[in-house]
């Protein structure tokens, strides 16, 4: 349960930093409710999965999780440039993120 709420947790880590780019600074109170409302939800599900997984796993793989899918809602959105480079270094940081899991 706690693998299932950390990897939720980093899908909302995702959705918050792509909150707050939208916010623009918090002028704009959509994005800007977002992002406090899935950053809290995300930081408690993060506590709730270290209380079961050693805290540099738990972190690593929240950050991975985070990371990537910021990136690629970016391209997605063309507000990044996507490349063969870019997506090969995403691979590379996914397949870390599900190393640490099956090591863990």
């Amino acid at each position: 349960m706690a693998w299932l709420i950390l990897v939720l947790s980093g899908m909302l880590e995702a959705v918050w930093a792509s909150a707050l780019s939208a916010s623009d600074g918090f002028k704009r109170v959509r994005p800007s409710v977002l992002f406090v409302v899935a950053m809290l939800a995300s930081m408690a599900g993060l506590a709730y999965a270290m209380t079961t997984l050693p805290t540099g796993t738990a972190y690593a793989v929240w950050v991975g999780i985070g990371a990537s899918l910021t990136v690629v809602w970016a391209m997605i959105t063309r507000k990044e440039p996507a490349s063969i480079a870019r997506i090969a270094l995403l691979v590379l940081l996914v397949g870390s993120v599900v190393g640490l899991k099956v090591v863990s």
